[in-house]
């Protein structure tokens, strides 16, 4: 990837490990695309846990580096041999490093094209926890009318999500929430029994089809729990905490149980995947059969606080950092 000198642009750049402070807001030359590659003028980047564990060294990055794994925007040029993606085009992506910056560069083969009925701030805060709902929903576990589905942090943006998609799909969804007014969101995304997390696992035990968890060690063997026998559990994220090691034997103990730890990158790796993931996910947005809850948005600069508001659990729905 070469870099012009035309006009500074700014990123978030992380020199070192550590707290929202690391988060470095610092200007650079303008990118000038590689072989293959596009530069897109962003038009918002989603914030998500993952970003947290690149800047916290919970996965571990060469440093220095931008930090950011998705986000929205129109294309401003293209590299040598990039024949699908035009200047002009607006395009979205998940699971590119380098996304909290005012010009991205892109592989041309990780952009999705944008249809005109779906704003580019919407896109941006659609793909990484859409297209992760929509494989969790129809991949990992083929929700199935019917299905006794239970879904953790139902308020979160990846709950509300998930909760839109089983319902779409003809479930019962049982989630979990802490407050009363996180309560009112899991039940507007279409939630058929909101419980708290204490008494989740004895209220369902025995009777849930899939449990969906990105909350981790605090939710991880009540999910075990709730499950029937052969049921399956998808742990997605640890946002309490890694799951400590368990004995496979307590798989068979629960009843044949199924355990994955999937993730996103694996399930759009190839284009074709990715084209129908993210197909599917702007045809449910733009029918109205699918709702994004953008909740914040902070200016780029803001990066640090967007960090400290999603650790501390201060917001729902969905985080965008602005250029």
């Amino acid at each position: 990837m070469g870099e012009g000198l035309t006009r500074g642009m700014h990123a978030i750049i992380v020199s070192a490990q550590g707290g929202p402070e690391v988060l470095e807001y610092v200007e650079r030359p303008d990118p000038v695309p590689g072989e293959g590659e596009v530069v897109v003028d962003v038009a918002a980047s989603g914030v998500n846990f993952i970003d947290i564990y690149h800047r916290s060294g919970a996965y571990p990055l060469p440093l220095p580096t931008t930090i950011g794994s998705e986000g929205a925007g129109t294309v401003s040029a293209v590299g040598p041999g990039v024949r699908d993606v035009a200047v002009g085009n607006v395009v979205a992506w998940a699971s590119v490093l380098g996304s909290y910056t005012e010009k991205a560069v892109v592989p041309a083969n990780r952009v999705v094209p944008v249809p005109e009925g779906v704003p580019a701030e919407v896109a941006a805060a659609a793909m990484l926890q859409g297209m992760t709902a929509h494989y969790l929903t129809h991949s990992t576990y083929k929700v199935r009318e019917g299905d006794q589905v239970l879904v953790h942090a139902g308020a979160g943006g990846m709950g509300q999500l998930l909760i839109q998609l089983a319902k779409l799909k003809g479930a019962k969804v049982y989630t979990t929430v802490s407050t009363s007014e996180k309560e009112k969101l899991a039940r507007a995304a279409g939630a058929d029994e909101v419980l708290g997390y204490d008494d989740f696992a004895q209220a369902l035990s025995g009777k849930i089809d899939v449990v969906y968890d990105g909350v981790g060690k605090a939710t991880f063997d009540g999910g075990l729990e709730a499950l029937r026998p052969r049921g399956l559990m998808a742990l997605y994220g640890a946002a309490s905490g890694p799951v400590p090691p368990i004995d496979p034997q307590t798989l068979n103990k629960q009843g044949s149980i199924f355990l994955t730890r999937p993730t996103l990158v694996h399930y759009i790796a190839a284009r074709d995947e990715l084209l129908q993931r993210a197909s599917d996910l702007f045809g449910w947005i733009s029918s109205g059969q699918l709702t994004i809850n953008v909740s914040h948005r902070y200016p780029l600069a803001q990066a640090g606080q967007a960090h400290e508001d999603l650790a501390a659990r201060r917001t729902t729905g969905k985080l965008l950092l602005i250029p």
